[in-house]
């Protein structure tokens, strides 16, 4: 592995102290082991990077990666209209090279917008093809099969019977947690309460404490779902996850946008982490959650773009800026600051998936997971005297991003992700497609 020199960048650390400061850094074996001015060390390549602002590569803590091949096929319809009539029979369709080939795509994305770890949710079957996408890409990840034992409207080629779903599950587990030096690990993924039998969530419970991984699933993210869990279960979905005693501090919920005053003191007394998705939310026309009522709770709170067909990009440029403004409308202007956007797309991220430690900020002794941006252009200046958690959250975009390492892999350079050749990529996602469509 490659030692890397990184010259003169202005360095926004988003370590405790959030010190910003113009210097070097330094990267041997997939670790950052020194910061500071002027250092000297022997390396393998020196990255000039005066003039340019260097992160912690940012995490992404709810994705689909098995949806991106539906961009644009499930535009303006209401959450469980979506699901229903669009997304489940694609899914149900897919198969094993077009989970690949979406995952790739998904992937390539990410990787070239600065985002370097993902919280993935896959779909009911080849969740194999995934995690060889992941692999292959060099991204860092934590990824699951979604489990799907329930519900009368699930189509039957994703309905499952519950031990096949857990035996598929801890296969899958057995096989990827930890693999590529722990780049990939593996999360329990019931999709959401209404889909999945009691019994199924609470042997997720279980196998979770056995193994010590995160159970990811989606929670009170429309009205109609919550309507539907009371029907079924006879209280709220925090409530209902609480009383099965699956609200622990393992568990990450996408959404959270229709929480009760109960459901939130669960989830700041049990320690649940949770997801933010703007784009998503307002594209289904969801609601918006109340962010800064859960963070000033304490409560681990970081940002998803959630899947293609809800966003339809995923883009954490586009996210963050989301995550800025649409909560200053109903709470004012100073409700959420570009300082706690940038956190929560960094350290937040790296915090709700358990990985403080290695991720989330540029401190020694962490894994080399970083994002170079070049905002030396038009829509980024003046930089006089200017914020540079600002020039990143409201200026700046995907074009930005100059140069994007995991685990002191560059795996983006010159406007090219290098573990993958994208004109093959986007030659199979769209004969994929067509193939699935033409199935259904």
């Amino acid at each position: 592995m490659a030692s890397i020199l990184i010259k003169g960048a202005q360095i926004v650390s988003m370590n405790a102290d959030e010190d910003v400061f113009v210097g070097d850094l330094y990267v041997e074996n997939g670790l950052i082991t020194e910061i500071g001015t002027e250092l000297q060390q022997d390396a393998d390549r020196i990255i000039d990077a005066k003039g340019k602002v260097l992160l912690p590569g940012f995490v992404q803590t709810h994705i689909h990666l098995c949806q991106t091949l539906f961009r644009g096929r499930a535009d303006d319809m209401e959450l469980m209209d979506w699901l229903r009539k669009r997304i489940w029979p694609l899914e149900a369709a897919h198969d094993e090279e077009s989970v690949y080939y979406s995952a790739l795509l998904g992937i390539g994305e990410l990787l070239a917008s600065g985002t370097t770890t993902v919280l993935d949710m896959e779909t009911v079957h080849h969740t194999e093809s995934a995690f060889q996408a992941i692999a292959q890409s060099g991204i860092r990840a934590i990824s699951g099969k979604v489990m799907m034992d329930h519900g009368d409207e699930v189509p039957v080629p994703l309905r499952e019977k519950t031990e096949d779903s857990i035996r598929e599950s801890v296969d899958l587990l057995e096989k990827w947690n930890g693999f590529g030096g722990g780049r990939i690990q593996y999360a329990f993924s019931p999709r959401f309460v209404v889909s999945c039998t009691e019994s199924l969530l609470k042997q997720v419970r279980d196998l979770s404490a056995k193994y010590h991984v995160r159970v990811h699933t989606h929670a009170s993210e429309n009205r109609g779902e919550i309507a539907l869990v009371e029907a079924e279960r006879g209280m709220r979905n925090i409530v209902y996850l609480d009383h099965i005693g699956l609200a622990h501090s393992r568990l990450i919920l996408a959404h959270c946008i229709w929480l009760s005053e109960e459901e939130k003191e669960i989830i700041r007394k049990r320690g649940v982490k949770v997801t933010h998705c703007p784009g998503s939310n307002l594209k289904l026309a969801s609601g918006i959650a109340e962010i800064p009522d859960l963070l000033n709770r304490q409560i681990h709170v970081g940002i998803g773009a959630d899947g293609a067909p809800c966003n339809n990009n995923l883009d954490m440029f586009q996210e963050m800026r989301l995550t800025a403004l649409i909560h200053k409308v109903p709470q004012g202007p100073t409700a959420m600051d570009a300082r706690t956007v940038l956190r929560m797309a960094t350290m937040g991220g790296a915090e709700v998936l358990g990985m403080s430690r290695e991720i989330g900020s540029l401190e020694v002794g962490k894994k080399a997971d970083m994002v170079l941006l070049d905002l030396e252009d038009y829509h980024t200046y003046p930089s006089y005297d200017v914020d540079i958690y600002s020039r990143v959250v409201y200026s700046a975009t995907r074009s930005n991003v100059d140069t994007v390492m995991v685990d002191g892999n560059i795996v983006f350079e010159n406007r090219k992700v290098m573990t993958m050749d994208r004109s093959i990529v986007l030659k199979e996602a769209d004969k994929s497609i067509a193939r699935l469509v033409k199935t259904m």
